[in-house]
């Protein structure tokens, strides 16, 4: 019943922020008929992102160039956010917006559908190759993205050239800056080369959600989530059972909680196992849909990317480091 009254409240406030967009487009749609010629440049362009993957990169490439508000913050789940009366003059206000897409963010397309019809709005993930893109038994398509550093690397370079398509006179500078960040991310990716020493028979990832396909991809690790591809999707007895049979068969040393999921269900896997004669370890807490707080390292991509390869390392492989 909780979860009923939840969904009918997310909808009611989404079909009023959907004719409120309405009405907003209009308006701009009129007001930018008498300006066509304005320059982009003469202030910092005013960028609104949903998930901070996406906007704290575009903070470090922009630079003083852009103004970048994240609407989703730490411990945030995108799958279940629904749009705030706050946000209405959040949105309102920016010059352009960016969000993953592919289903992340799926309460907010309606939205995003209306105020493009008056400014930039790109969907990151929607701009990669399909053949890149991950799916599941049901062939949904897996959202997270930012876990293949050379995907998400082509996601922020889609979302940099519709920046340099709106203030031209930035261009350079956010070419040079893209370039700059883009070496960080090949560092990153270098480091996280160290998972290939995690001994072959404990390269089995298990986290709450199914977050972490394209990490897996990336490092060669199989994955295991109790929840699917959105945090929508109910856990069951058999999911739990099902996930304590591949500790067992794999001899799994530690399991992961996600800083943005309820960490029961990783909790019940934990005792479960151990009713069995099993005993797997709590890993540590890693950051899947959403980052750490801003300020910290954590609360940086490149940050985040570094704690989860780190606490991964440390959790399943011999002695780490």
């Amino acid at each position: 019943m909780h979860c009923l009254r939840q969904r009918i409240g997310g909808f009611v406030v989404l079909s009023m922020l959907v004719l409120f967009m309405t009405a907003c487009v209009s308006e701009e749609e009129n007001a930018a008929s008498e300006s066509d010629n304005n320059d982009n440049t003469d202030d910092e362009i005013r960028v609104v992102t949903t998930i901070a993957q996406i906007g704290e990169p575009l903070s470090v490439i922009g630079d003083e160039m852009v103004d970048v508000e994240s609407l989703m913050g730490p411990s945030v789940d995108p799958h279940l956010y629904n749009p705030t009366q706050s946000d209405i003059s959040t949105v309102e206000e920016a010059d352009m917006i960016f969000y993953n897409g592919l289903d992340l963010e799926a309460n907010m397309v309606e939205v995003f559908e209306q105020i493009g019809k008056s400014k930039p709005v790109l969907a990151i993930g929607e701009t990669l190759p399909e053949d890149a893109l991950l799916t599941d038994e049901e062939g949904a398509v897996d959202p997270h993205i930012w876990f293949d550093l050379n995907l998400w690397q082509q996601a922020l370079d889609a979302a940099v050239e519709e920046l340099k398509a709106y203030a031209p006179d930035y261009a350079d500078q956010l070419e040079e800056n893209k370039q700059n960040y883009f070496e960080d991310m090949k560092e990153m990716k270098t480091e996280s080369e160290k998972l290939a020493d995690i001994p072959d028979d404990q390269r089995v990832l298990v986290t709450a959600h199914d977050a972490f396909g394209y990490f897996g991809e990336m490092h060669d690790m199989e994955v295991v989530g109790l929840q699917g591809l959105s945090t929508e999707d109910e856990i069951g007895v058999s999911d739990v059972n099902e996930t304590i049979e591949v500790i067992k068969a794999y001899e799994v040393p530690a399991i992961f909680v996600e800083s943005s999921v309820n960490q029961d269900s990783i909790q019940a896997v934990i005792e479960g196992a151990s009713n069995e004669g099993v005993e797997v370890e709590l890993g540590g807490e890693l950051f899947s849909d959403a980052m750490g707080e801003s300020g910290t390292e954590k609360g940086t991509y490149i940050g985040m990317y570094r704690h989860n390869v780190n606490t991964i390392y440390e959790a399943l492989s011999e002695g780490g480091a």
